[in-house]
């Protein structure tokens, strides 16, 4: 007695080979190939990070500082950045260079 495919199943392996072969193609994404991988290089790809990146520094700051900051929920670091960048917009910083 021969076995049938649920139909549900069978339409799921039919996409999957459709997706396969999409990406195959090159038309979702790019494959690499074992050569590919073994080619590349460590770290980031030339030319992916920004001209102006951020330098890493520490900074002490009063507990009720970071405690406000903190409060506002995540993206606390970026936001010190928006006020002390706004400060030397504003003349209020003198930066030296």
């Amino acid at each position: 007695m021969p076995k049938t495919k649920d139909p549900e199943v069978a339409e799921f392996e039919a996409a999957l080979l459709r997706s396969v072969d999409q990406a195959l193609a090159g038309e979702h994404g790019a494959v690499h190939t074992p050569a590919d991988i073994v080619a590349r290089k460590r770290g980031r790809p030339v030319g992916t990070t920004k001209a102006d990146a951020k330098v890493r520094t520490t900074l002490r700051l009063d507990p009720e500082v970071i405690e406000a900051f903190k409060a506002q929920g995540a993206g606390w670091q970026t936001r010190i950045n928006d006020v002390l960048r706004a400060d030397v917009a504003a003349g209020r910083v003198r930066v030296s260079r």
